[in-house]
């Protein structure tokens, strides 16, 4: 388990980097859902967008990476990112780590463009269409959303005649499939429900961690000995679990809405009981 000091309080982060970002990026609306760009190795500003990222991960985003660098889960999230406690957001987010170098560069961009660019993050697909959703959305099972353009000052791939419409782009990136992993997740932390006593909330920050972004650890919780007495897992649940990424996600979505506000989605073994 994560310890509960990583947890302990609350602390604004990144305010400088707000501040710059205000200065170097303008957000345009995408009124007509429709907007020229294109990217490239030959184009001047080619991977200046790749520095000073505050940039936040979701669960998705890490098992593709972690999968791309053959690595698990904790030791991804050791190497490559920072855990933050803010305000604006309900639980511990994870946001990718900058090298530490003058550029604060990402530490997947080569000169050549990006090291994992087919398991890149979602975020950086969407680039440099950006995206603000209300869960639940307007319509029943989907986010409501409108798109806008970020249209930094370095970046000359506004000049390029290739056009897209906001759907084409997203498909052409691969954002849908992100869009559809990380959605359950999402519900998860808008649901606006109680976390019960405040002197649980630590435990449940824990909790959130490990099913968040732990995933290879939580893969390991949940085919212990002991949860399995626990917890009545349909036939065939345990193997898929233990094979399939998208299975292990979905599961852990299900588990945070039972360990975090008390859902009955996770079927408790009448034989085992839950402690």
């Amino acid at each position: 388990m994560v310890r509960v000091n990583k947890f302990a309080s609350p602390s604004l982060s990144g305010a400088a980097d707000v501040e710059q970002s205000a200065k170097r990026e303008v957000f345009v609306p995408l009124e007509e859902g429709v907007f020229s760009f294109g990217c490239h190795r030959g184009i001047s500003c080619f991977t200046k967008c790749c520095a000073k990222l505050r940039l936040i991960l979701m669960p998705y985003d890490i098992l593709r990476m972690r999968s791309r660098l053959g690595l698990r889960t904790e030791q991804f999230l050791e190497r490559y990112t920072d855990l933050f406690l803010d305000p604006a957001y309900r639980f511990p987010m994870v946001r990718l780590k900058m090298k530490n170098d003058p550029e604060g560069t990402c530490p997947f961009v080569t000169p050549d463009g990006c090291s994992i660019y087919d398991d890149r993050p979602a975020a950086c697909r969407l680039y440099p269409v950006g995206r603000a959703s209300a869960l639940p959305g307007l319509r029943p099972g989907r986010p409501a959303e409108k798109y806008f353009l970020v249209r930094e000052s370095h970046c000359k791939g506004f000049e390029e005649d290739k056009r897209w419409e906001v759907a084409q782009w997203l498909q052409d990136q691969g954002v849908t499939e992100y869009d559809e992993m990380n959605e359950p997740w999402l519900r998860v932390i808008t649901a606006g429900k109680s976390l019960g006593p405040p002197e649980g909330v630590s435990r449940k920050y824990q909790v959130f961690y490990l099913a968040s972004y732990d995933l290879d650890r939580f893969r390991d919780f949940t085919l212990s000995p002991g949860f399995l007495k626990r917890f009545d897992l349909a036939p065939g649940l345990r193997e898929r679990i233990r094979e399939d990424d998208g299975e292990l996600l979905r599961f852990a979505c299900d588990w945070l809405r039972f360990s975090l506000y008390g859902e009955k989605s996770i079927p408790i073994s009448p034989a085992g009981g839950a402690s």
